[in-house]
């Protein structure tokens, strides 16, 4: 299928000759196999043949092709990097689908059918007929513990997961509590320990028994794997250290007054510290500014 260009020496369009969503059918047939490979098997870390694209490996291939691989005709889609709809990244991800695909853009959560994002979970629950796509740049959880692919397999395959649990111990014993932070480790249906790629812990919980299917892409490492809806996700905790996410205690959206969101700490024109929704469009529909 050939999509409109707009070009200012030939009028307000031109005939592109990229096939639908840029990826070819047998690239997007290999990638949506790979992809239901994953859901079969939720956690699972599914090896595929990563193309190039027309972006940097580490800036989100391996979402992008996951998004473009599964974009019909007929869906709306939504791109944010960190909460935000207005980033680079946000931004050239967004330009690369409309100019491919021709298909619908939003900033509204709500309406789309399909969102790619990069560090966050939208703040508005995700209903079933919508897929989550996350960029990932180390699917890997065990690597911090485990610097061999043919050992991190091994583990995961006998489900020897001890050095983790070390790994957590030694944290309570140096510091006094668990300090990892983004891209806390998870369990998924009781069986494969997972990277939820670096969202924060306050995003950990909208992968529980959500609604929507979450499919995770890393270009770089070619894997995918995925969280199915009303799948269980549970963080690594022990029962005398529970798991704990960020706190927002005393403090709320300077713009939309949101005491119950993931917020970014910021410096004013004042150059005093205020705190602001990571969500942009979630905190602008708080204000009146979105439908």
């Amino acid at each position: 299928m050939t999509v409109r260009k707009q070009n200012a020496n030939q009028g307000p369009f031109q005939v592109s000759a990229y096939n639908f969503a840029f990826l070819d059918e047998g690239s997007k047939r290999e990638i949506r196999r790979q992809s239901l490979k994953a859901v079969a098997i939720p956690g699972y870390q599914v090896p595929f043949a990563s193309r190039e694209l027309p972006i940097g490996r580490g800036w989100g291939t391996g979402g992008l092709q996951l998004t473009l691989s599964l974009l019909g005709r007929d869906d709306t889609f939504k791109v944010i990097d960190q909460g935000n709809d207005d980033s680079v990244n946000a931004v050239s991800i967004r330009r690369l689908v409309e100019e491919t695909s021709g298909i619908r853009t939003t900033e509204d959560t709500a309406e789309a059918s399909i969102i790619q994002s990069r560090h966050r979970i939208p703040e508005e629950r995700l209903g079933e007929e919508q897929i989550l796509v996350l960029q990932v740049p180390q699917p890997e959880p065990l690597r911090k513990v485990e610097p061999r692919e043919e050992m991190t397999r091994r583990r995961h395959a006998e489900m020897d997961y001890s050095a983790m649990w070390l790994t957590l111990y030694e944290s309570i014993v140096r510091w006094g509590s668990i300090t990892l932070g983004a891209d806390y480790p998870v369990m998924v249906h009781r069986r494969y320990i997972m990277a939820p790629s670096p969202i924060p812990r306050w995003d950990n919980e909208k992968l529980h028994q959500a609604d929507h299917l979450s499919l995770f892409g890393a270009g770089r490492e070619k894997k995918i794997y995925a969280v199915p809806p009303y799948t269980d996700v549970t963080p690594l905790q022990f029962e005398d250290y529970p798991f704990e996410i960020e706190t927002f205690a005393g403090r709320a959206c300077r713009h939309c007054g949101s005491a119950h969101t993931f917020l970014d700490e910021v410096t004013d024109e004042t150059n005093a510290t205020v705190y602001q929704c990571s969500d942009t469009a979630y905190c602008q529909k708080r204000q009146g500014k979105r439908g």
